[in-house]
């Protein structure tokens, strides 16, 4: 699923190829995927694109005359970019295409979702805070106003453990199953520690690990067309997804949590004392 540093390196590229164009056609192949009526798709045709945001995961592009086309890629949808679009009109079927958009100079871009989950969301609005999903957002964790005091604000009173608060978007925005894991791994925190339990120093340390992963991600994305931006999410992660391998700071083996629909991956020497992970049922440390 793309996260915060990949939709954020999607917000760039799209500002530079989106911003001053003029939306001409928006083409709907899976009608599933769009999530409102009012305004109607077509709204945006004919409408000057006039600056693209992010809100945690969602990616939202602002016209001239107010509609806004927000779109969450949930886990398997992506953006493909194209200098020019194939001629006539994509057909319905069992392709990966979900909603086409095309610009005055014949280029644009393709939303599209592999396998059978479709969760693809596609909103027309004339207010982003009209998406449910944006709505209950929590803050922005590289917005330059979220200190240390406000993360730890946060977390006060938080009885669920480190890797589901994590992952709450109610909570912060933007953090997903992948970037949780490498957040973790850099505080040398096990997953399954209570956010209420945290001392001062340990709160101080997950901070920096939550701002330093999520920016040093960013970085290493800035720049790259949307089409290698999930190789390069890969090639930049330390432990989730590399269950099996040596860790990159102790070389001990990575090992891994499943749940009914996704894992977690971790460290043992850096993360749990050495001690690996008892069964997700249990969520606690193996004797």
């Amino acid at each position: 699923m793309p996260e915060l540093p990949e939709v954020e390196a999607l917000r760039d590229f799209l500002t530079e190829h989106l911003t001053g164009r003029e939306i001409v056609r928006v083409l709907p192949v899976a009608i599933s995927v769009l999530k409102t009526y009012d305004p109607p798709l077509t709204a945006l045709e004919g409408q000057q694109v006039t600056a693209v945001h992010r809100h945690g995961k969602f990616l939202d592009v602002e016209t001239a005359d107010g509609p806004h086309l927000v779109t969450h890629l949930a886990r398997a949808g992506w953006l493909h970019w194209k200098d020019s679009l194939p001629g006539g009109l994509p057909r319905p079927g069992k392709g990966p295409l979900a909603l086409r958009v095309a610009l005055e100079t014949g280029a644009g871009f393709d939303l599209t979702e592999a396998g059978t989950q479709k969760r693809l969301a596609v909103y027309v609005v004339a207010d982003p805070r009209q998406v449910p999903g944006v709505a209950r957002l929590g803050p922005d964790p590289l917005a330059d106003d979220f200190d240390e005091a406000r993360f730890a604000a946060l977390l006060e009173g938080e009885r669920r453990q480190l890797k589901g608060a994590l992952r709450d978007q109610s909570l912060i925005a933007g953090v997903g199953n992948a970037y949780s894991d490498e957040i973790l791994h850099a505080a040398r925190m096990s997953p399954f520690k209570l956010a209420a339990s945290l001392t001062d120093e340990e709160t101080a340390r997950l901070y920096a690990a939550l701002r330093g992963t999520l920016t040093e991600a960013v970085e290493r994305s800035r720049g790259i067309a949307a089409g290698r931006l999930k190789a390069e999410k890969k090639s930049g992660l330390r432990v989730h997804g590399r269950t099996g391998e040596p860790c990159p700071v102790c070389g001990d083996t990575v090992r891994e949590v499943s749940f009914s629909d996704s894992s977690l991956q971790y460290c043992p020497t850096c993360q749990t004392g050495g001690k690996p992970l008892a069964d997700r049922r249990l969520s606690r440390l193996l004797k």
